[in-house]
């Protein structure tokens, strides 16, 4: 993590200082800096109140006055080398000149302004170390000739002026790179945060997909079997002293419906548990993984369900439940994709579910049609006939929220409604294939 304005805030002066100053080293820094340039002005306007025929403290206090500005070269570092170069002429402010043009090279000032101060310090040296070189030239001080004078302003000039320009340029430079990396990790780990926030989303939405598409597969196994469990125990009940055969013949039917019912219920236990065993076998699981192999283990296990070449056996159990079922079939026979014929399946089963529940006694027409790039289903039944006795089956009202999400889900079009002659009708298309 990275320190941000506010984590400053919050810290209070220990970490924020004073004024313009971010830390508290920063401002002793300046200070200390301003304290020791205002001393060296000072001791140089000793020889400048001699050499301008003023009083020694007016030299003094401007020198002072001069070199105390150095500890504002954070907040105004173009005023910090202008006063640098105002008083090169008077031979005092070498610290202020190298540290002000320094500051100024490494702050956010434009580069022409830089450039330009940087060439008038040059130039003011110069200038000065010439015309100081020249007079001691005259003066017998110096003994050396006039390409010396000229050599040594020029080597003055550039010592004082370049190593703190080209210094300040590169501590620049490796600031701002600096605050650029750090802007980018701030940046890169609040896309992290979001990635990792919209990754649960969709963990937590697949959670949420698999559990309905579980519920709803158990929903129409149990539903149907069991259905069809109470129909035929209600006519083992009825027939069990007139036609013993007979009842017999049915709680056949009742024990292969419930061992059906068990088998079914196993699978797709077994792909729950399977998607456990996944997660917790996995060595470091990301949110989406567990979900994964739960989906696939489902996927797998949907491609070995029941299909439309099961959907003769369907109706036959519940003609063997004494349900009259008519069931026709229009166009060629051809496989389609597991989980359309699955869908297909369960459309069909709930239907003739629903028919057990409310219609007893009621005829139905069950029809499968094959079309071009599509499948059509209905389950038609006629009202019921009353002089069946109604097998008292409870309705959780889900049967056809479950068609209907079953169907929509592949891109099929799914229609109920009662019909002209007071019974129901349930039809369905769906697509050949699944995209």
């Amino acid at each position: 993590m990275t320190a941000t304005g506010a984590d400053h805030y919050s810290a209070g002066t220990t970490s924020r200082g004073w004024w313009w100053w971010e830390r508290r080293r920063s401002a002793a820094l300046d200070i200390g800096l301003g304290l020791a340039s205002a001393f060296e002005c000072a001791l140089e306007g000793v020889k400048f109140a001699g050499d301008a025929g003023v009083p020694v403290p007016a030299g003094v206090l401007f020198g002072l006055a001069a070199g105390v500005t150095l500890a504002a070269r954070r907040r105004w570092p173009v005023a910090v080398v202008l006063i640098s170069i105002a008083v090169t002429p008077a031979n005092m402010g070498f610290l202020l000149g190298i540290v002000g043009l320094y500051t100024l090279a490494a702050s956010e000032v434009p580069r022409r302004i830089t450039a330009a101060l940087a060439g008038m310090c040059l130039a003011g040296t110069f200038i000065v170390t010439f015309v100081r070189m020249n007079q001691s030239v005259d003066d017998g001080a110096f003994d050396g000739g006039r390409w010396l004078v000229s050599l040594f302003s020029v080597v003055m000039a550039l010592g004082l002026t370049a190593p703190p320009l080209l210094l300040g340029l590169y501590i620049g430079a490796r600031r701002r790179l600096m605050e650029s990396l750090r802007e980018r990790a701030d940046s890169l780990e609040r896309e992290l945060s979001l990635l990792a926030d919209r990754a649960e989303e969709r963990a937590e939405w697949a959670r949420t997909e698999e559990r309905t598409r579980i519920a709803r597969e158990m929903h129409d196994v149990v539903a149907h079997r069991v259905s069809l469990m109470v129909v035929h125990a209600a006519a083992l009940q009825a027939v069990a002293r007139k036609d013993p055969e007979k009842a017999v013949k049915n709680a056949v039917l009742v024990g292969d419906m419930g061992r059906q019912a068990l088998t079914e219920l196993r699978e797709m236990l077994g792909v729950l548990r399977t998607g456990e065993a996944v997660r917790a076998e996995a060595p470091a699981p990301v949110p989406l993984a567990a979900v994964g192999a739960a989906a696939a283990a489902a996927a797998a296990a949907a491609e070995e369900g029941p299909c439309l070449a099961d959907i003769e056996a369907l109706v036959g159990q519940s003609r063997e439940a004494g349900m009259v079922v008519e069931m026709t079939v229009h166009g060629a026979v051809r496989i389609y994709d597991a989980l359309v014929e699955q869908t297909a399946y369960r459309v069909v089963q709930e239907a003739l579910t629903n028919v057990h529940k409310h219609a007893a006694g009621a005829k139905v027409m069950v029809r499968l049609a094959h079309r071009d790039g599509e499948v059509a289903m209905q389950v038609e039944n006629g009202p019921a006939d009353g002089a069946s006795p109604d097998a008292g089956l409870p309705s959780g009202g889900n049967g056809l929220v479950g068609m209907r999400e079953r169907v929509l889900a592949l891109g099929g079009v799914f229609v109920s409604g009662v019909t002209d002659a007071g019974g129901w009708r349930v039809s369905a298309v769906l697509p050949d294939r699944v995209e």
